[in-house]
């Protein structure tokens, strides 16, 4: 099935996610609110009124939105882990607090969290191991030795890295995950909560929500954010989407409980090759989405080129929300009342983490944000 309609979405009123994880990242060098560009060309070509585009290619020097979820997770639990933190300006002075400690900070990925987790672990003068499934490319395991951290391989998929990381939890070693399992469940909360600043700032820039939000799903993390944020009685409908071969959250929509699909998740959109949606984002998840659907990889190359067309730089996994927009059909158009009038939020998760792919995809160099006089801290690597 490529399109699953949720019998069980409810809506129910909610208090907006309070602003304490945006006001933790406006601390941090290098923050502002990322760009939301609205695309009139691709609105006329999707046959809908309009399409704003919530760009995270670029988000404090990092090629994605995931240093939002990371690093308040991380400053959470560092405070647990200290009993406390004193009171604290700059980065410089969290981490004089931190690195008498000789901590360890330890994720899985593939790529975009554990690269953000070994970001702070740099800034705050903590080591870092980051666990990664086997062919994971190049680019992405080069851009986490950069930022210093001791890269571990795991002959296996994203959920083999995610159980050999719980084992590395030591009283110097603090795992940050933004996947749930039976006995971890905060720290992958508080990623949640961190992703809520991209929808604070979206609501700041926007007179109105949209009519519906596209999201990508790996293990549900930044669904779930969106779930939280506009899941009430009058809000946009929300529709989740995944690579055919790592449908996780639509088998288990379809099946009322979760579904471990199993491997090989060979999608180009790495950042979604998941085998089992978290523990702590499955409720929402099952309750909050309208909708979930999957691509193909040639549909995330097409949106990566429709986005290139826009001046935006996506990479595979960026553009995969935009992908389950260009794949609805007259059918599911209907279902989710989408029409010339709607107003459609995508997000654009990533940039081009892998550059000799995005160039093979989309026939052009990915330049940088530093290349465009973006934005001075991006260090991603170029293509000469």
């Amino acid at each position: 099935m490529r399109f699953y309609h949720n019998p069980v979405v409810h809506r129910t009123p909610a208090p907006l996610p309070d602003r304490a994880a945006l006001a933790f990242h406006r601390r941090l060098p290098g923050y502002q609110a990322t760009p939301l560009r609205q695309a009139p060309a691709l609105a006329q070509h999707l046959g809908i009124g309009e399409i704003w585009i919530k760009e995270e290619t670029c988000r404090m020097g990092l090629p994605a939105f995931k240093i939002l979820g990371a690093a308040w997770a991380i400053r959470c639990a560092l405070e647990a882990h200290l009993g406390g933190l004193a009171a604290w300006e700059t980065i410089d002075d969290l981490r004089l607090q931190v690195q008498p400690h000789h901590l360890r900070l330890a994720a899985a990925t593939d790529g975009n969290h554990g690269r953000a987790v070994a970001h702070m672990a740099r800034r705050l003068g903590c080591a870092a191991t980051i666990l990664v499934p086997a062919g994971t490319a190049a680019a992405r395991i080069d851009a986490l030795l950069g930022e210093g951290a001791t890269v571990i391989v795991v002959d296996g998929t994203y959920d083999d890295a995610v159980a050999r990381s719980a084992t590395l939890a030591t009283a110097d070693c603090l795992v940050i995950s933004d996947t749930s399992w039976p006995g971890y469940e905060r720290i992958p909360h508080q990623v949640i909560e961190g992703y809520s600043t991209i929808f604070h700032e979206v609501d700041d820039a926007l007179p109105a929500a949209p009519d519906l939000v596209m999201v990508q799903m790996g293990v549900g993390a930044l669904a779930a954010a969106v779930i939280r944020h506009y899941r009430r009685p009058g809000g946009p409908r929300i529709v989740g989407v995944e690579p055919e071969r790592a449908a996780c959250v639509l088998e288990s929509l379809k099946a009322g409980t979760l579904v471990d699909i199993p491997g090989p998740h060979d999608s180009i959109m790495a950042g979604l090759n998941c085998g089992a949606p978290s523990l702590i984002a499955w409720p929402l998840l099952q309750h909050g989405l309208d909708a979930a659907t999957t691509v193909s990889d040639e549909q995330a190359r097409e949106a990566m080129r429709l986005l290139a067309a826009a001046g935006i730089i996506a990479g595979e996994t960026g553009a995969a929300g935009l992908a389950g927009l260009l794949a609805l059909d007259t059918e599911e158009r209907t279902i989710l009342g989408l029409g010339p009038h709607s107003r459609v939020l995508a997000i654009v998760t990533e940039g081009a983490t892998d550059p000799i792919a995005y160039e093979q995809i989309v026939g052009r160099h990915a330049a940088t944000c530093a290349e465009q006089q973006r934005c001075p801290l991006c260090r991603m690597p170029a293509i000469d």
